[in-house]
């Protein structure tokens, strides 16, 4: 439309202004000639102010962005309120993040390690395997670690340490995964809680109004059912972090028993070979 406006305004400077000579008339007044090109030039501002104009209405709007819209919402949905649910979401994404680097950080190669030890335990390298252990992270390491610290004793006496140090490994993976389930049921339930003081005040609006409005009442209950919806999300953004970090814990638990098993047989079969040395 722009465009169009100023390809006007062009062909009206060329029209108005052209001299008199171009029209085949010398006898032309230099008065005149002046008037027109005057006139071409107001037409040609006009024009200009047009599109000046034009573009001011194409400008976008500004703040209209999702964070603009979650700010309102924020605010109409009760501050007190929406502020707990808020907390909510920042404290249980804080365990969820620090349970996930930890399990991340304790996850290796399980088989490739217990083929190392395997083999140092084979050659009778007791001592390199420790030491590997000791070099490696995670619960599969520790575990084997302390049944090699115990290779001299009985096998019931060092399954009997592999499975309480397992246990203890088992509970340090699951560290934090309370606070996360609390937190996953605490927003939904601060969310009804403002749902219902919501509808309370609504009802006392009504009260105060003595009048059912449907204006009166489609506000209250807009601003109340904010809150709930809100806690929901929340709810289900963290329980998804939490299924997440339930099937590492998962992982890790089964390198860990495949691991104790593996390392049971080649303790097993070591002191076999001793025994018929």
């Amino acid at each position: 439309m722009k465009h169009l406006i100023a390809l006007l305004a062009i062909m009206g400077l060329l029209t108005y202004g052209q001299p008199a000579l171009a029209q085949g008339k010398p006898e032309q007044d230099t008065t005149e000639i002046v008037e027109r090109n005057s006139a071409a030039a107001d037409t040609a501002a006009t024009a200009a102010m047009v599109v000046d104009d034009a573009m001011l209405d194409e400008t976008p709007e500004e703040g209209s962005g999702l964070h603009k819209i979650l700010k309102t919402k924020f605010v109409e949905g009760s501050t007190g309120f929406m502020s707990l649910v808020a907390l909510a979401l920042v404290l249980g994404l804080t365990f969820c993040i620090e349970r996930i680097i930890y399990l991340t950080l304790s996850e290796i190669n399980a088989k490739k390690f217990m083929a190392d030890v395997d083999a140092k335990i084979e050659a009778g390298d007791i001592e390199g395997a420790k030491q590997l252990c000791r070099e490696t992270r995670g619960p599969v390491a520790s575990i084997c670690y302390q049944g090699l610290l115990r290779i001299h004793e009985s096998l019931d006496s060092i399954e009997r340490s592999i499975v309480s140090y397992g246990s203890v490994q088992t509970a340090n993976l699951e560290k934090g995964c309370t606070w996360i389930t609390l937190f996953i049921a605490l927003a939904p339930s601060l969310g009804f809680l403002g749902t219902v003081i919501g509808m309370v005040m609504a009802f006392d609006q009504i009260q105060e109004a003595g009048d059912i409005s449907t204006s009166i009442v489609a506000a209250g209950m807009k601003v109340a059912l904010i809150t709930t919806i809100f806690g929901i999300i929340v709810a289900v953004i963290l329980q998804l972090f939490y299924n997440f970090i339930l099937s590492k814990i998962e992982h890790l638990t089964s390198q860990m028993e495949e691991s104790a098993i593996t390392l049971m047989d080649a303790i097993t079969k070591f002191k076999e070979v001793k025994s018929e040395e």
